[in-house]
């Protein structure tokens, strides 16, 4: 095994929303110190961390810093400049190292490393100008989704196109940058598996989570997805291949389209803690935060087993418009946890914090969850 990152040792992170902050939370219950770097006084990691560094995500000088007083880096979210990680890969082992996070930050590089090397993927062609748009439109089908090529998450950045018409004002929606236009799938379902794979390549993973959005956003996530047993084991094997494919030393999320044919496409890759696998915090033995810390560390990876099935429902900023929710209604429910992120401003669309419920079946499990955030 490669040489151990051990307890009493500092973990930089760069970025301090809520997945830095569970990093965080699990890193200190093992021993470690943590610094963080995110540019927002009082983010939501640096409200438990040991040491916070206020910069800029592309501030090579404050990324320095980060690395002199840690003995391993890694990355809440993927947009993290490369850049940013390569200036500092030379002093401190970076987990995900930057060629992890430079496909993964970019779309078309995403999908071109994906069906490189055999991966499922939509039918997708690359888009620099209106007439190439044009032209791929026709090419593909509609209808399809137009897809900027960098800066994208919850939605953001995003066009249907329903007939080739639409190229023009799709094209100026995206802001007339790179882009990648892809077919559209019609869906049975919207899965994600988390494989964690430490630096001698040994990989695990937690069972599929079975996905619901609504307005581009996460909204519910249940685990184990409620798919035959086979078809689990597919979605598995798939991400663990990816994974290896990649050489990630860390988490990476696969998130995939279950297509009404039955079969299963890479839909986007997250080399860090997802939000569909915060079931594991309650219910499993342990969670994707601790495996993080362990992976990036070069430790034992722990076991992915749930103690119960669980299912989450995240809460979004627009709880807040009538006032602060009824904590204590949901409280109140003995089988369901709550989990605030410590951000200052409540706005409509942005993540505040989750629940999470366990019972003894998902089904169960998404319908107490449903039931506790309606009483908010």
């Amino acid at each position: 095994m490669p040489h151990a990152v051990l307890p009493g040792s500092t973990i930089g992170i760069l970025g301090g929303g809520q997945l830095g902050r569970m990093m965080a939370i699990a890193a200190k219950r093992m021993g470690y110190r943590v610094a963080v770097l995110d540019p927002t006084p009082d983010c939501p990691a640096a409200q438990v961390a040991d040491d916070h560094v206020a910069a800029a995500y592309d501030d090579h000088v404050a990324a320095v810093l980060l690395a002199q007083q840690s003995d391993v880096v890694t990355i809440e979210f993927e947009n993290i400049p490369a850049a940013t990680l390569e200036a500092i890969e030379p002093m401190v082992p970076v987990r995900p190292a930057s060629r992890v996070v430079r496909v993964a930050q970019h779309r078309l590089r995403e999908k071109s490393f994906l069906a490189g090397h055999g991966f499922p993927v939509p039918a997708f062609c690359p888009v620099t100008s209106l007439e190439a748009l044009q032209a791929a439109s026709r090419e593909i089908g509609c209808p399809a989704v137009l897809k900027t090529a960098t800066g994208g998450y919850d939605g953001k950045g995003q066009q249907r196109i329903e007939s080739p018409q639409d190229a023009v004002g799709a094209w100026k929606a995206v802001g007339e940058r790179e882009a990648i236009l892809e077919e559209f799938v019609p869906l049975e379902k919207e899965l994600s598996v988390i494989v964690v794979r430490g630096p001698g390549g040994h990989t695990v993973c937690y069972p599929p989570s079975e996905n619901t959005h609504s307005r581009h956003i996460l909204d519910t996530a249940v685990m184990p997805a409620m798919v035959p047993p086979d078809l689990a084991r597919h979605a598995q094997k798939l991400a663990a291949g990816i994974a290896t494919a990649l050489d990630v030393v860390g988490l990476l999320a696969v998130e995939m389209f279950l297509a009404r044919d039955g079969g299963l496409l890479v839909n986007e890759l997250a080399p860090r803690p997802h939000n569909s696998g915060h079931q594991t915090f309650d219910a499993a033995v342990t969670s994707q935060f601790e495996q993080a810390i362990r992976a990036v560390c070069g430790l034992p990876l722990g076991s992915t087993a749930l103690h119960r099935p669980a299912a989450i429902a995240n809460l979004l900023g627009d709880l807040w418009e009538c006032g602060e929710p009824d904590w204590a209604a949901v409280l109140a429910l003995p089988d369901v946890k709550l989990h605030l992120y410590g951000k200052a401003e409540a706005r409509p669309g942005r993540k505040m914090g989750h629940l999470c419920a366990t019972a003894d079946t998902p089904q169960e499990a998404l319908q107490r969850v449903l039931t506790a955030r309606s009483l908010l």
